[in-house]
């Protein structure tokens, strides 16, 4: 049975000479590995799912994901709920789950341990009828995914994402939120409401430290604005891996949770912005996507 390779040509701001590099890189490991490879590459958003859901249609026997988290996310969505496994090679900006299950940043590495792994479950979660893998969230992290899609391949990169989220610290105006989950109920009016079934963005930003993958749980996240100064002064702590020491940061444990808005809510799952109405509900998905790391 075939390995296939679904590669992101443009992931973590690469040009698209890059395509025919990682696709040398791919084939010459399963090569030594013993395995055939089945290499495509993704033309548009939404490609990867397509690419995943076929591969299994081919029996292939694991998927590798090589591109950012918006890459894993539809690879994962694919394979959610079924038994081929997901591999990932990351080439991100974030690469949040892959540095949370410690994959090297390294493809040839990256690849030769997928090969080489035991698989494992982990949860997946689900945020306004969108399967996640990492993190997802509403406020200010999905306003600047949404900025960050529409600056296109020249404003990729991790110094693209970091300009935007520093002139979103000035311009974004946070909403009121009312948050219903099944271990309590919260209402705020709020910078950032994420659920997070990993820790991180990714880059070590580590916005829920007590997260686990596979406890069949989501951690709730929700900061609230004490003053624009303080969201100007303490946010960047959400990115630098002490966001438990902001002002009006508070985190719960749910399964599933409703949140309400008084206006439609832009909200992103794994860094991919989606546009919802003023209610969404949340809820995890246990051990639901087998995962090699």
């Amino acid at each position: 049975m075939p390995v296939a390779v679904i590669i992101n040509p443009i992931s973590g701001g690469a040009r698209r000479a890059a395509i025919d590099e990682r696709a040398r890189i791919a084939v010459s490991v399963l090569e030594a590995h013993g395995e055939h490879a089945d290499v495509h590459v993704t033309e548009r958003p939404g490609h990867a799912r397509e690419l995943a859901k076929a591969a299994v249609g081919r029996d292939a026997r694991l998927v590798l994901a090589w591109g950012g988290d918006g890459t894993v996310n539809e690879v994962a969505s694919a394979l959610a709920f079924g038994t081929v496994p997901i591999g990932i090679v990351p080439s991100g900006s974030g690469n949040g789950l892959a540095t949370e299950l410690g994959i090297s940043r390294q493809p040839h590495e990256a690849i030769a341990d997928a090969l080489e792994s035991v698989p494992r479950r982990i949860d997946l979660g689900e945020l306004g009828g969108r399967l996640f893998v990492n993190l997802a969230g509403i406020g200010i992290d999905a306003y600047v995914a949404a900025q960050f899609d529409r600056g296109g391949a020249s404003g990729r990169g991790l110094l693209g994402y970091a300009r935007i989220t520093s002139r979103a610290l000035f311009t974004y105006v946070p909403a009121h939120y009312r948050i219903a989950a099944d271990r309590g109920t919260i209402d705020a009016r709020a910078v950032l409401v994420s659920i997070a079934n990993g820790t991180q963005f990714g880059n070590n930003a580590r916005i829920a430290p007590a997260a686990t993958l596979d406890d069949g749980l989501l951690d709730l996240v929700v900061v609230e604005e004490v003053s624009r100064l303080h969201t100007v002064r303490h946010v960047p702590r959400l990115f630098n891996g002490r966001a438990a020491t902001v002002p009006g940061y508070r985190t719960m444990t749910i399964r599933e949770a409703t949140i309400q808005c008084d206006q439609p809510m832009t909200f992103h799952v794994d860094g991919e912005p989606c546009e919802g109405g003023t209610r969404l509900h949340a809820r995890v998905h246990p051990g639901a996507l087998n995962v090699l790391a």
